[in-house]
């Protein structure tokens, strides 16, 4: 999928102008430079534009267009610039919790980036509750990244990432290691984008983390996330979203814009 990546504009995105070796220094740095660079969001559905998943399409959207992207995007994006660095690079799927464990489809894009002998979990795409850098397959301890803690954990037949919020330990998605084919992305998007009932069908997320802070615009709600709690903002206008979209997300949207 490397083929037309336009790898200096990539990295002059996400601000990255460090080694290019397939290490995992180097892996970590470009982890942590794109979830600060290049925010979550869904408002190309709200738009009635379809989300495409080739890569000439990821780069005029998220790289030349600046703008954001949820997990098929940003990680088919991030997955073709690890490729061409040479990075050994499998695509898996998991299933969203965010606290729930009741059965729910595996609509969600992760990666295993194998370095050496050691296998590691990447995902510039999970939103505000991302990892910042990639966790090693095998740690099992509390991983602190920025203000924030994560842990990998085992249950039967799967693993699970958890997040420490201000109220405990909560369970993010879990995931097995079966690699998955660009087909199986293409039809977890269909459904997440088109099916009528889909969280980001129904509703504006756009979500950015920090290294003590996570924002998010949930509808017609601001709200900025600490280790210790969370605040909340109405949001009063339309004209007051696109604003808040410019300055707080860095998205630029035309004046009239209005998402259904």
């Amino acid at each position: 999928m490397t083929e037309g990546l336009d790898l200096e504009a990539y990295l002059a995105r996400i601000g990255y102008a460090g080694d290019l070796s397939p290490s995992i220094e180097t892996l970590a740095a470009l982890h942590r430079a794109h979830v600060l660079a290049i925010p979550f969001e869904n408002l190309d559905i709200l738009l009635g534009r379809p989300v495409l998943l080739d890569l000439e399409s990821l780069q005029a959207k998220l790289v030349h267009g600046r703008r954001g992207g949820y997990c098929f995007e940003q990680n088919s994006l991030f997955a073709a610039v690890l490729e061409r660095l040479g990075f050994d690079v499998t695509g898996l799927a998991a299933r969203v919790r965010m606290g729930d464990d009741r059965g729910t489809p595996r609509t969600h894009m992760i990666l295993a980036v194998d370095i050496d002998v050691r296998r590691w979990l990447a995902d510039v795409g999970f939103g505000g509750d991302t990892l910042l850098d990639p966790i090693s397959f095998d740690e099992r301890d509390p991983v602190k990244q920025g203000a924030w803690s994560f842990r990998l954990i085992d249950e039967p037949d799967v693993r699970v990432l958890r997040g420490l919020r201000a109220g405990g330990w909560i369970d993010l998605y879990a995931f097995t290691e079966e690699p998955q084919l660009p087909v199986d992305y293409e039809m977890a998007n269909h459904y997440t984008s088109t099916w009528p009932r889909s969280p980001f069908v129904t509703k504006v997320v756009v979500q950015r983390s920090g290294l003590d802070e996570r924002w998010m615009m949930i509808e017609d709600e601001l709200r900025v996330e600490r280790p210790d709690g969370t605040e909340h903002w109405s949001i009063a206008s339309a004209e007051d979203r696109l604003s808040i979209l410019a300055e707080r997300f860095g998205l630029e949207f035309p004046d009239g814009t209005r998402f259904r």
